[in-house]
């Protein structure tokens, strides 16, 4: 099993593909496919059958991307973020490559 330096509710950047340039927050990391749920990108469209109080009818959701088409994304300074594993204050973490910082996960 991989170990992925993207974590749920991380915002990342779509970096290739059909939404590149889309940021979102991290719905969903699906570690064992390699893939990711950005919120409000890639949205596709199902039909729902009518199930108990739910009305049937056509909805939009979102499709997983893979991995490695995303990035983090510090909204801050508009930049992507190359994350590394450190040791802060004793606990692993990941951090900025950059600047050695950690990242925290909102």
């Amino acid at each position: 099993m991989a170990k992925f330096k993207i974590q749920k509710d991380d915002t990342v950047i779509v970096t290739t593909g059909k939404h590149k340039g889309a940021t979102g927050r991290v719905i969903d990391v699906l570690v064992d496919e390699g893939r990711v749920l950005i919120e409000k990108v890639n949205l596709v469209k199902r039909q729902m059958k009518p199930q108990g109080e739910r009305m049937g009818g056509t909805i939009e959701k979102e499709a997983s991307l893979d991995i490695s088409n995303v990035s983090l994304w510090n909204a801050e300074e508009s930049r992507l973020v190359k994350a590394a594993w450190g040791v802060v204050d004793g606990n692993k973490v990941r951090v900025d490559r950059k600047t050695g910082n950690a990242i925290s996960n909102s």
